[in-house]
C-alpha cells in the first residue's frame, strides 16, 4: 500500500508544506509525488536506514545529565524542509544586514565605545554581562572581524514571516549534521533533488577553510580546529570539520606558546600554527587572561593573539553580543550603524531589567517563554504555558533576584513541517539555524539546520531537548 499525505492535519498551524484548505506549497510538488509513490514499507526502511547511516558513521551528541555523558544520534527525519528561493534571498539580506551590524557592535563596545556614550544600549547592561571580557577592550582583531562563524536562530510564526529567535556568535554548532542531512538526502532521493532544483552546501568546510586562511598574513598558513577534548558534547562535529578540511584537529595539550608564537606539537618538533578556530569558550582559552582555573586553556595564547602573532575564529569577547537581553537592542544596533531598519524583526522582547518589563513579565508569566541571558540548548528556560503554578513561582522569584539577566517572550506557534511518525505523517515544530561565514565578504551557505520538535505538542527543538533535524532545501 503506498504512502499517503491525505490524513495530515495542519490544525490550525502554519504549515510549510500545505495550505489550511490542504493544498500543495510551492516547491513541494515533486517531493509529494515522490513520497506518495513509495509504499509504508519502503519510507520505513530509508528511515530506519538513515538512522543505522548516522549511528555507522559515529554522527552522535553527547546529553549530559547528573555529571554522565550519554552518546546519541540526532534522530533525522526524512521528509525534508523546502524554501523558495525569492523567500531565502529575502532572509540571506537580512542576515548579511544582521551580522555587519553585529560585528561593528562588538568592535564598538571593546573600543570606542559610543553606542554606550550615545545611550541607545545601556552601558550597565554591557559592564554587567557574564560574557563581556574586560582583557578584550582595545582589542583589534585580523581584518577587523569579531564574528567569523555565526549560526542565527530563525522561526516562523502564525503569518508564515521568519523572526530572528537568538543569534550564536560564540561557538555555534550543528553544521556537520547540516552536512550529513544532505548527503543522506542524495542517497534517499536522488532523482528528487535533481528534479526540485536543490542548491547545494556540500562547499562548506572549502568556505570555511577560505574564510580561516583570509585570517592569516601569509600563503599556506597552518590552520587547526582547537576541540575541548573527546567528551565535549559536538567533539563529532570538531573532528568532523578539521577533516573535511584538511587540517590539524588539536586540543590543548597539542598546543603551547613558545618564542612569542602559539606551537603545534608534532613527531618533527614544535610548528607554529597560525590560524585556530576555536570551539571551546572565551573563558576558558588562557587561564592568564580569563579564569585562572581552566584547565582547558593554553597559557599566553590571549597575549600572542593581542600581538597578531595567531588569528582565532571566532574571536574572544563576541559572546557580549550573544547576550539574550542585548538581542532586544539588535533592531536598535541596527539603526544605529547602519542607518536601516532591521530586515528580519525580532520577536517581541520583554527586558526584565526595565520595570515596565519586569512588571508585564511578572503578571504575566504563564502566557510568556522565559530564557536566561547566556544559558543555550534549551537550558535555563521556562515555557510558561506548559509550567506549573510552582515552576512559574520559582520564576518569578528568580527573576526578583537578578532581573537582568532573564528576558520574555510570548509564546509563540512555532510553523510546522510534516514528519515521518509511526509509518504516517504528523505535523512537528520546527525553527532554522543558517549558518553565515565573515572573510573577505559575509557568506551565508544556502540551507542551514532544520531542527525539529519530534515530541508531539513540543516547542523545544533543541537536540539536548528530544529534538531532531531535517535536511533544508533552498530552491534556484
Amino acid at each position: 500500500m503506498n504512502f499517503s499525505f491525505s490524513g495530515y492535519q495542519t490544525e490550525n498551524f502554519f504549515d510549510e508544506m500545505f495550505t489550511p484548505d490542504g493544498g500543495i506549497r510551492p516547491g513541494y510538488e515533486h517531493l509529494k509525488a515522490k513520497f506518495e509513490n513509495l509504499t509504508h514499507e519502503d519510507l520505513t526502511n530509508r528511515q530506519l536506514a538513515t538512522e543505522r547511516a548516522l549511528l555507522s558513521m559515529g554522527i552522535t551528541f553527547n546529553v549530559y545529565s547528573e555529571g554522565e555523558g550519554t552518546e546519541r544520534i540526532m534522530p533525522i527525519d526524512i521528509i525534508p524542509r523546502v524554501l523558495p528561493n525569492a523567500e531565502w534571498e529575502w532572509l540571506e539580506k537580512g542576515l548579511k544586514q544582521r551580522i555587519k551590524a553585529l560585528n561593528m557592535f562588538i568592535d564598538d563596545v571593546y573600543n570606542d565605545q559610543n553606542i554606550l556614550n550615545d545611550g541607545v544600549v545601556p552601558r550597565d547592561l554591557i559592564e554587567s554581562s557574564k560574557c563581556f571580557l574586560k582583557p578584550c577592550i582595545g582589542l583589534k582583531p585580523p581584518k577587523g572581524i569579531w564574528c567569523h562563524i555565526t549560526g542565527t536562530d530563525l522561526i516562523k510564526g502564525d503569518d508564515g514571516t521568519f523572526m530572528v529567535l537568538e543569534d550564536n556568535l560564540r561557538c555555534p554548532s550543528g553544521v556537520s549534521y547540516m552536512l550529513e542531512n544532505r548527503e543522506l538526502s542524495k542517497q534517499i532521493f536522488p532523482d528528487v533533488l535533481a528534479r526540485t532544483g536543490v542548491r547545494p552546501v556540500s562547499d562548506y568546510p572549502t568556505r570555511l577553510l577560505q574564510m580561516l586562511q583570509n585570517l592569516a598574513d601569509r600563503p599556506n598558513p597552518t590552520i587547526a580546529v582547537l576541540t575541548p577534548g573527546i567528551y565535549n558534547s559536538a567533539y563529532f562535529e570538531h573532528s568532523y570539520l578539521a577533516q573535511q578540511m584538511g587540517v590539524e584537529l588539536v586540543d590543548t595539550r597539542d598546543l603551547v606558546v613558545s618564542d612569542g608564537y602559539v606551537k603545534m606539537r608534532t613527531t618533527s618538533g614544535l610548528q607554529i600554527v597560525d590560524v585556530i578556530y576555536r570551539r571551546m569558550d572565551d573563558v576558558f582559552l588562557d587561564p592568564e587572561a580569563f579564569n585562572p582555573d581552566s584547565l582547558l586553556g593554553i597559557p599566553g595564547i590571549f597575549e600572542v593573539y593581542k600581538k597578531g602573532r595567531v588569528a582565532l575564529a571566532n574571536a574572544p569577547g563576541t559572546g557580549v553580543a550573544d547576550d539574550k537581553v542585548v538581542y532586544a537592542y539588535v533592531p536598535r544596533i541596527i539603526q544605529y550603524y547602519l542607518g536601516e531598519e532591521a530586515i528580519i524583526p525580532n520577536v517581541r522582547t520583554y527586558i526584565c531589567g526595565e520595570k515596565e518589563d519586569f512588571d508585564y513579565v511578572m503578571e504575566h508569566i504563564d502566557q510568556l517563554v522565559v530564557k536566561e541571558a547566556n544559558e543555550a540548548g534549551g537550558y535555563g528556560m521556562l515555557i510558561g504555558p506548559k509550567a506549573s503554578s510552582e515552576e512559574h513561582e520559582l520564576f518569578r522569584e528568580k527573576i526578583r533576584n537578578n532581573p537582568r539577566n532573564y528576558i520574555a517572550q510570548p509564546t509563540i506557534s512555532l510553523s510546522r513541517v510534516p514528519c515521518m511518525v509511526d509509518g504516517h505523517s504528523e505535523g512537528r515544530h520546527v525553527d532554522l539555524r543558517p549558518y553565515i561565514l565573515y572573510g573577505d565578504d559575509i557568506n551565508v551557505i544556502p540551507g542551514g539546520l532544520t531542527r525539529v520538535a519530534l515530541r508531539k505538542g513540543s516547542l523545544v527543538v533543541n537536540s539536548s531537548q528530544g529534538g531532531g533535524g531535517k535536511d533544508t532545501w533552498v530552491l534556484y
